[in-house]
């Protein structure tokens, strides 16, 4: 067998949420910032990103993490999240499924107990601290980017639930953040069907309804998810993260809780040194700490850690080939939702 070309990919998942990384025989991506090229990928060349996050080599339950040569010399590595719908400026359980393969694989040394390692990722500079044990890296700890809402309580109309109230607010990307209540829903397992219905129907509404501009960040430009929100009787709060073409994450979504966490500090709810755990719909969960205010663009922003885990459980290697039926890739209804027609 000729393999002319191909891609290698390291298998992590951050509890229970796949995101693979490819570490080798990507093709150079254009642009002179990280922000730069993931445009290009997603307004100008996306056959890379549809190669490895459809089928036959991909499913829908996953992401794929893009390894670059970081754009600025602060920084050890750079990444861009690929996902079925597009190219995303961050997401805070892929950084950690990457720091982990970073550190794993010998890619960036690793010192115990403690590894810093500084991510050059289109949302900016995110410094993760990783804890380190006989050749493991068992934790890792995201000093994410500044993160600040945008609207509080929100309304918008819907025709199935009438007036739905929305948090909007940026975690490194922007979210629609819904009270679970709302929808008569709870967060179980059971309903994750549903949620992820329910979750993209919301998602298209706020893109007619809600406009948002990122004021430092071009290109970032819209409600990139949908997470609805549940509060635990110990205090926990419960995520669940819609993703298109309709299902649900099953981390707690790093991202998503640094932007809960800004809407907490705008409610008054939350002060610097405060925590809160965020619990998945399987259960998993991470610690969200403000650890500083800043500001951006005139709103009140949060300095978020995010705190998780990730685990390496295979390796993959992936054959380009010119005359591969499918090299952009497909996906059917039978196993990613009866939306898919929405990824284009």
């Amino acid at each position: 067998m000729t393999w002319d070309r191909s891609l290698d990919l390291i298998q992590v998942h951050c509890q229970g949420e796949i995101g693979k990384v490819i570490v080798g025989g990507a093709p150079e991506i254009a642009g002179a910032t990280m922000l730069d090229k993931m445009n290009h990928i997603n307004n100008v060349d996306d056959s890379l990103r549809r190669f490895v996050t459809f089928e036959p080599r991909a499913s829908v339950a996953m992401s794929v993490n893009l390894l670059v040569a970081p754009t600025r010399p602060d920084a050890d590595a750079g990444f861009i999240v690929l996902q079925a719908d597009r190219a995303h400026p961050m997401s805070g359980s892929n950084c950690i499924c990457v720091v982990t393969a970073l550190l794993e694989s010998g890619r960036v040394p690793m010192r115990e107990p403690e590894t810093i390692v500084r991510l050059d990722t289109p949302a900016g500079l995110v410094v993760a601290r990783a804890t380190c044990r006989n050749g493991r890296c068992v934790s890792v700890s995201l000093d994410n980017v500044p993160s600040f809402a945008e609207a509080l309580d929100k309304v918008i109309e819907t025709p199935r639930w009438g007036r739905i109230m929305v948090d909007v607010a940026f975690g490194g990307v922007y979210y629609g953040i819904v009270d679970v209540g709302q929808i008569g829903l709870d967060i179980a397992p059971v309903n994750a069907r549903q949620l992820a219905e329910a979750g993209i129907e919301l998602k298209s509404l706020l893109a007619e309804q809600v406009a948002v501009k990122h004021p430092d960040l071009p290109g970032v430009n819209e409600i990139a998810y949908v997470m609805f929100r549940g509060r635990e009787p110990d205090g926990v709060v419960r995520t669940c993260t819609t993703l298109k073409p309709g299902r649900v994450d099953r981390s707690p979504c790093g991202t998503g809780s640094s932007a809960n966490l800004a809407t907490l500090l705008s409610r008054g709810e939350i002060s610097v040194g405060d925590r809160r755990i965020s619990r998945s719909i399987i259960g998993g969960e991470f610690v969200a700490e403000a650890i500083g205010e800043t500001e951006v663009g005139g709103r009140r922003a949060v300095l978020p850690r995010i705190t998780g885990q990730g685990w390496i459980y295979g390796r993959e290697t992936l054959r380009f080939s010119d005359d591969d039926p499918f090299k952009s890739g497909f996906a059917l209804s039978d196993t990613w939702g009866p939306q898919v027609h929405l990824l284009g």
